[in-house]
């Protein structure tokens, strides 16, 4: 199915991520101009509080100290509502900020919406610029922020 799925991707490595105004768990908006100057990690995932986002997210929070050492954002991305969001990263103690696409139009934009409407699990690193250097379309939610780090101490 990931496999399948990547296809389906509209953007590429090396080319800009799309732009974007989401607004923030603490209510704030974030677009991609506020990520540029420094390398962010964009992770999209299916639904706050399921089994695999759960481990997704919690793999992310116990190594946020690693991406913080690099000077490496971390935001996480659905189409779940901010009330769901702010439940979520209350629940869970994560410590990075969750956005809400609940119009659906990044997903769209990105091709990486699924059959169900949701987001599909695939990760973006970006550069300074806003650019792709690194898609993950296919997640292993509990070992995922390891591989991740892994590949930005690399370079």
């Amino acid at each position: 199915m990931h496999a399948f799925l990547y296809m389906f991707v509209e953007v590429k490595e090396g080319e800009m991520f799309p732009d974007f105004r989401l607004k923030a768990d603490d209510g704030k908006e974030v677009s991609l101009s506020d990520l540029k100057g420094k390398k962010s990690v964009v992770y999209f995932y299916p639904k706050d509080d399921t089994p695999g986002c759960t481990k997704e997210a919690c793999s992310f929070r116990d190594n946020i100290n690693s991406f913080k050492s690099l000077g490496i954002p971390v935001f996480g991305i659905s189409v779940d509502s901010i009330e769901s969001h702010k439940k979520f990263k209350s629940k869970y103690s994560i410590p990075f900020t969750l956005l809400s696409d609940s119009d659906k139009k990044i997903v769209t934009k990105l091709g990486i919406k699924s059959l169900t409407g949701t987001a599909s699990r695939v990760t973006f690193i970006l550069d300074e610029s806003g650019k792709i250097l690194k898609i993950y379309p296919k997640v292993s939610p509990d070992k995922h922020a390891e591989e991740i780090l892994a590949f930005l101490k690399k370079g």
